[in-house]
């Protein structure tokens, strides 16, 4: 299994709009960058996911799980922009933000530390659970 982490402008799509989809999930639609869709295009079904409340907010504060693989992006008729559907697995009991995420040496390699801006990125299995312990849960 990999991980991975899923930008949000709560604004746009928030970690309820999210949890309101149930089972059903969500395509992960809108995203306009190559790498960004590059990783999706590696996300296999049941990969985990944090989902990450960007602009004010700037935390984690849920994961989710890829409930279908990468498939064209509904919202353009461009075959070169792709999307994968994710559903919410479990709300942090505790949002684990970007500042705790920079103070952190633990994590001082990730992809969230050191490049804010990529929507959708990798998130190594270490730092996975780095995450989830700073969020107060258990693996998921």
């Amino acid at each position: 299994m990999a991980y991975w982490l899923f930008k949000s402008e709560p604004s746009t799509w928030s970690w309820q709009d999210q949890m309101d989809k149930g089972d059903a999930g969500e395509e992960w639609d809108g995203v306009r960058n190559y790498q960004a869709r590059n990783n999706m295009r590696l996300m296999e079904l049941g990969d985990r996911g944090f989902f990450y409340h960007s602009q004010k907010e700037k935390a984690v504060v849920g994961t989710v799980e890829v409930c279908k693989t990468a498939h064209p992006d509904s919202t353009t008729d461009d075959p070169r922009w792709e999307c994968v559907d994710i559903k919410a697995v479990k709300p942090l009991a505790r949002p684990v933000t970007l500042e705790q995420c920079k103070a952190d040496p633990r994590l001082a390699d990730m992809v969230l530390v050191n490049n804010t801006r990529l929507s959708v990125q990798p998130v190594t299995a270490e730092e996975w659970q780095i995450i989830l312990e700073m969020g107060g849960l258990q693996d998921v």
